[in-house]
């Protein structure tokens, strides 16, 4: 019987009636590619039935322990129903990119039925007037509860839809799956009262080993957030948000961000992505006459391996970094932020993820649950006078390579985040077979006009380009005429033979 661990809890537990955990993956097809042209509800209902078993989450939902004695456990939901999760809907006429974000986002904003495994998909048809992608397309919307299914694990359930060509093999029979009968009450009681009798003493060695590694780290973060000079400005974005959920989005190619990437020495595409989105922040704010003289920043995630070189996966570390959205120029604001991001490797590695999460999994639920309401308050509090950051810049990875859906091949994939109090905006950034997409998600009052910030995010990046595309002009035009000048330069006369202080002449000293 598997149990919430300690950081799946708290976003179960951070969730309020206008802000949820929500994460929601999208992805378009063009079903021209599938066998006879056109793919069918039934068909998608029959393969996501044919793969439950590979993914037993997508089975089970939440048993509570009373009075939050421990963690949820994950249970066998006796009553599952697929055709529950898996819904069938379409787009009015005429189905254009404003119908679908308009629909994905209230479909996102509504919170999912706790007593029921913690998932829906929708399959939404009537996606014509849409971007470049072809008439006829449509979409499957995948949202899950971040509690249930991470980003990694969502990406399994990408891999588990789909296949690397057109013409998979057939789907076997559904397998025969049983539900396993859930503990009982008192059973669950007796757990949750010796965990959290024995949490304190199992906390100490894994919150003494965090501690010690992160000492540095620690005290330069406290430094940086309790006493650094400047504190920063509070935008639009640090307010509460509504229930209201907008979404929006732009694609780019993965070369064109290479391009942007080369103009300044050792960046990386991350780099190039914050500075897009940097731009879109600036331009956006600078509409309304609210940009701020001083940088605005981002909480921004980094994957680093041990600096001992460990054959182990990567850490996640999220890292605060400015933004530059107060440099006008675009390739200084790349130059800017490359600057933050390389610098601050060394201190990422100072904290553990693997202590930290041990440390969590050892606090009481019921004191988890109680930080996570307070600090979500604390952070709507105090994000409006000095807020940590301005948004959260993620990124959602896909495959390199296509993909297809009973035959459709996936044309498209974004995602929405959720936002919560005090970090109302989010950019949403996902790569798949040579595209990145950036999609920026707030709330309606925050952001009344999404459509124009997505602007911003495009002009955003357009200007990078242009700039990093000028740049290898501008250097070699600048060889060209050190060339012609040395050319054209007279020949240097050899210096002056003098006398020495004792009468005798300096020895010449040859022309270079």
């Amino acid at each position: 019987m598997p149990q919430l661990s300690a950081h799946d809890a708290a976003f179960l537990y951070s969730d309020t009636a206008h802000s949820n955990a929500n994460v929601t993956l999208i992805h378009i097809y063009n079903q021209s590619t599938a066998p006879g042209g056109r793919v069918r509800f039934k068909t998608i209902l029959a393969r996501i039935a044919s793969r439950l078993d590979q993914l037993p989450i997508l089975r089970r939902k939440l048993r509570r322990v009373p009075l939050n004695l421990d963690f949820p456990y994950w249970v066998d939901d006796e009553q599952f129903d697929l055709e529950y999760h898996v819904r069938h809907i379409a787009l009015p006429k005429p189905g254009d990119w404003r119908q679908f974000c308009i629909q994905a986002s209230r479909i996102h904003a509504r919170p999912l039925d706790l007593d029921r495994p913690l998932w829906e998909i929708y399959v939404i048809e009537g996606l014509d007037g849409f971007l470049d992608l072809p008439a006829g397309s449509f979409a499957l919307l995948t949202k899950m509860h971040h509690a249930a299914i991470d980003v990694e694990n969502g990406n399994q359930v990408t891999t588990l839809l789909h296949d690397l060509d057109a013409t998979p093999p057939a789907d076997p029979p559904p397998a025969p799956w049983f539900a396993e009968r859930p503990p009982g009450v008192l059973r669950m009681v007796r757990r949750g009262v010796a965990h959290s009798v024995g949490a304190a003493a199992r906390l100490a060695g894994p919150l003494g080993r965090a501690v010690r590694r992160a000492a540095p780290a620690a005290l330069s973060l406290a430094g940086d957030l309790l006493l650094r000079p400047h504190k920063l400005p509070a935008t639009r974005f640090n307010s509460v948000v509504s229930p209201h959920r907008v979404f929006e989005t732009r694609r780019f190619t993965l070369d064109e961000f290479k391009t942007i990437r080369g103009a300044v020495a050792g960046a990386s595409i991350n780099d190039a992505v914050l500075a897009v989105c940097g731009g879109a922040l600036r331009r956006y704010l600078d509409l309304y006459g609210e940009l701020p003289e001083s940088s605005l920043a981002a909480m921004a995630p980094f994957y680093l391996r041990p600096s001992d070189g460990a054959a182990v996966n990567p850490e996640l570390t999220w890292l605060r970094v400015a933004l530059g959205t107060d440099l006008a120029e675009p390739l200084q604001r790349l130059a800017f932020i490359h600057g933050q991001t390389a610098s601050s490797e060394q201190l990422s590695r100072a904290v553990g993820a693997r202590e930290l999460s041990a440390a969590g999994s050892h606090v009481p639920a019921a004191t988890l649950a109680l930080t996570a309401k307070l600090l979500g308050r604390a952070t709507a509090s105090i994000g409006r006078r000095s807020p940590l950051a301005h948004c959260t810049i993620t990124n959602v990875p896909g495959p390199a390579v296509p993909l297809y859906l009973c035959g459709a091949r996936m044309t498209y994939f974004s995602a929405i985040m959720p936002i919560a109090d005090g970090m109302g905006l989010v950019f949403a950034v996902t790569s798949y077979d040579g595209r990145i997409v950036i999609s920026p998600t707030s709330c309606r009052e925050l952001m009344p006009d999404p459509e124009a910030f997505a602007q911003c995010v495009r002009d955003s990046f357009q200007e990078l380009l242009a700039a990093a595309q000028a740049r290898p002009a501008a250097t070699a035009a600048r060889r060209r005429r050190t060339t012609r000048s040395a050319a054209t330069a007279p020949a240097p006369k050899p210096p002056r033979r003098r006398a020495s202080a004792s009468g005798r002449r300096s020895p010449t000293i040859p022309a270079a």
